[in-house]
């Protein structure tokens, strides 16, 4: 099982938020559709910029715990290092290239099919 550290952003160098989970998708799934109250649903972020893989659960705290700390513009050179454009990463860890077309989610060619 995979454990994950992440980054979400409501815009390019905008308000950030790190976090951690044992599934990605399903956790920015919830930022993207404000279903957890509190600090990413009232700043609107849900765009995740970067993210690390760990094997236990502690490796992912442990490392959330150090981000936090981090000063921001630290925080920022980490983001850009990795993704200097601000990207949405959530669409191609769910295996999705084109975030245009949602329906992709659901394994389907094209938006006729869809159930």
């Amino acid at each position: 099982m995979a454990f994950f550290c992440y980054i979400v952003a409501n815009k390019r160098r905008g308000t950030i938020y790190i976090g951690q989970t044992d599934s990605l998708t399903i956790r920015i799934g919830q930022h993207k559709n404000k279903t957890l109250p509190g600090f990413t649903s009232r700043y609107g972020c849900d765009r995740l910029v970067w993210f690390s893989v760990h094997d236990t659960r502690e490796g992912a705290i442990l490392q959330e715990r150090r981000l936090k700390l981090w000063r921001r513009d630290w925080k920022i050179q980490l983001i850009e290092a990795a993704n200097p454009h601000w990207r949405d990463l959530y669409w191609e860890t769910c295996g999705i290239h084109d975030p245009s077309k949602p329906y992709a989610i659901a394994g389907l060619d094209r938006p006729e099919t869809r159930p």
